[in-house]
């Protein structure tokens, strides 16, 4: 499967904001936009030309994209999945991408970043209602239980990004039993429980072209 393998913290200096790619480094003075807060290559710190409504558009697009790193194919795939849906379209789209299970691995702080999240659902030490599910673009459901299997839940990076939870803060709309070191999908994520800085409105439009 395709996969981007270049320096993630790029990807943050190109659409000027940081989208936490890389865990508890985004919070440290060595984060790349803290440090060189402008485009990456040549012609970076040129001044920056006024948008068109086009590139607006597909900026908005692209920082999503990059947010849960999904390739353009799969991404476009879930928009026509959410086009299908009932509801506002927009909106539909950004629940999809929330209920991946790489993404509640990382909202339940069992991983440092999608990235890591990613890695662990892949190499097996994740379980759903407890059956092993490597397939990060798995959609939970309402009522779903997340969990690392037990030899995983004391595995020290795993302890280390668990520790972050209070700090990091869980999603409304999931529960988190820290005894446990457990999840549960308490409902379906609606646009007022996430908080990324997106204007979704903008992605429907692009493909809407």
């Amino acid at each position: 499967m395709a996969r981007y393998t270049d320096s993630v913290c790029r990807l943050c200096r190109r659409e000027g904001e940081k989208l936490f790619l890389k865990g508890e480094r985004c919070f440290k003075d060595k984060c790349a936009i803290e440090r060189r807060g402008y485009a990456p290559g040549q012609h970076g710190q040129r001044r920056r030309m006024k948008q068109s409504e086009y590139s607006l558009q597909l900026r908005e697009k692209q920082k999503v994209r990059r947010i849960y790193g999904i390739l353009e194919k799969q991404f476009r795939g879930y928009f026509r999945r959410a086009e299908r849906m009932r509801g506002v379209t927009g909106e539909n789209l950004l629940s999809l991408l929330e209920r991946r299970l790489d993404n509640i691995v990382f909202r339940l702080s069992f991983a440092g970043s999608r990235a890591e999240a990613r890695q662990l659902v892949r190499h097996g030490h994740v379980r759903v209602n407890g059956r092993k599910v490597n397939i990060p673009s798995f959609l939970v459901t309402q009522g779903d239980e997340i969990t690392l299997r037990e030899k995983s839940k004391k595995h020290p990076r795993v302890v280390d990004n668990f520790a972050a939870a209070d700090r990091r803060g869980v999603p409304e709309w999931l529960e988190l039993a820290k005894k446990e070191m457990s999840g549960t999908v308490r409902t379906l994520p609606q646009r007022e429980h996430l908080t990324l800085d997106v204007q979704e409105q903008l992605i429907v439009e692009l493909y809407s072209r």
